[in-house]
């Protein structure tokens, strides 16, 4: 194999999956590059250790093997850099620990993922940081919220659990008049259906648990960011000791090689059950973003190249207090799918959704919200199980 990878630059996104992130010329010809274990670096002198002149010092600060992911990731990104972390809550407190200090004033997107909510009102709030949350589909009118101590506008497209769209150009447009960071959790597409930094987005954020593993056994979150904001956040990311398992890395590398195979996997089989799920009489309405029906559905079309397999319905209650025994019914009925957080691998899960800590978009009120992940089995054992859920939520 050459060593030189300018073809890389026009190959299709299948190939760049697989090439990118190593060097077999810097390992001996070997395929995939070694799993580097490291705390103590050793230097060959005292002078190269004051200065510290040698590409690698400390485990904290990286070893090949980890440079491998961050290295494809930028190129996914197209981030001047990436750093790793343990998980991808994680990769949402880092930057916001990078770029947010006390009386600072903080916007966060009301469909945002729960746990990032409970960091900013606990964390966050402790350390003397100003949240305020804001409806997901206010776009460019996000101006109105803008004060002088505003520091950071999160984003997240689709939102966690109901999907709602944003409008992330408009939103970042407005945001950078006033040297405000913008950033983004953009787990759901990945880079392969949206690239954040495309579309203004300062800070990249990716919980690599999800897609990337794609086999339910790794936590990891990656935070990529453009030159402007990458030395701070590399700054913060260094000081506060934060890193990736080199073994974590290796298998995160692992599971980018199929990624772009499974997720259009993924999104054929989802978006079959999602319409599927339209045409029932028990299901009020399907929270797909894919979906001609689905309110922000131009937007995605007009910004986003694909879907992955996640998404919610609706499932009919009569009355209030129907809810939540209708969706412990439909769950517990259900014997392909798990029941268990987190998505992106290969299995097939379910969730009853809570929304209660939504503030400004509330959650759907005439039934249960019913979160899927469609895995990667046959999209008919998809249905015959559904059909078990929804036989027995009917007995209600």
């Amino acid at each position: 194999m050459s060593k030189n990878k300018e073809w890389l630059e026009t190959a299709g996104t299948n190939t760049k999956l697989c090439h990118t992130g190593y060097d077999p010329n810097e390992y001996h010809g070997f395929v995939n590059p070694p799993v580097v274990h490291a705390s103590t670096v050793l230097f060959p002198n005292a002078r190269a250790m004051e200065t510290r002149t040698q590409r690698y010092t400390y485990g904290t600060h990286g070893t090949p093997t980890t440079d491998a992911l961050c290295a494809a990731i930028d190129e996914l990104e197209g981030s001047a850099g990436t750093v790793l972390v343990p998980s991808g809550l994680a990769a949402i407190s880092v930057p916001f620990l990078t770029f947010l200090s006390a009386g600072d004033h903080a916007l966060i997107v009301d469909s945002v993922y729960s746990p990032c909510r409970h960091f900013c009102d606990t964390m966050l709030t402790r350390l003397g940081v100003e949240i305020e949350y804001y409806d997901p589909e206010i776009g460019a009118d996000i101006a109105r919220l803008m004060r002088p101590n505003t520091r950071l506008v999160h984003t997240e497209a689709p939102g966690s659990n109901t999907f709602e769209m944003q409008d992330i150009r408009a939103i970042a447009d407005v945001v950078h008049r006033f040297d405000c960071v913008v950033t983004m959790d953009n787990t759901w597409a990945t880079p392969l259906y949206f690239k954040p930094l495309d579309f203004g987005v300062d800070v990249s954020i990716h919980a690599a648990t999800k897609y990337p593993s794609g086999h339910s056994d790794i936590l990891m979150g990656t935070v990529s960011a453009n030159a402007k904001c990458w030395p701070k956040l590399h700054e913060a990311h260094s000081t506060m000791g934060i890193c990736g398992a080199p073994d974590d890395s290796y298998q995160i590398l692992r599971g980018l090689r199929t990624m772009n195979l499974r997720l259009e996997h993924h999104f054929r089989s989802a978006l079959k059950v999602a319409e599927w799920l339209e045409g029932r009489p028990d299901v009020s309405r399907v929270l797909h973003p894919a979906l001609p029906s689905f309110p922000g559905h131009e937007m995605w079309k007009r910004d986003f190249k694909g879907a992955s397999g996640v998404f919610s319905f609706v499932l009919s209650a009569d009355t209030p207090e129907k809810i939540k025994p209708k969706a412990h019914a439909f769950l517990d009925a259900l014997q392909l799918f798990g029941l268990g957080w987190s998505w992106g691998g290969y299995e097939s899960l379910a969730v009853f959704v809570n929304l209660s800590d939504r503030k400004i978009r509330k959650g759907p009120q005439d039934g249960a919200v019913i979160r899927l992940q469609i895995g990667l089995e046959d999209v008919e054992d998809i249905f015959a199980d559904l059909e078990r859920g929804f036989a027995a939520a009917a007995i209600l």
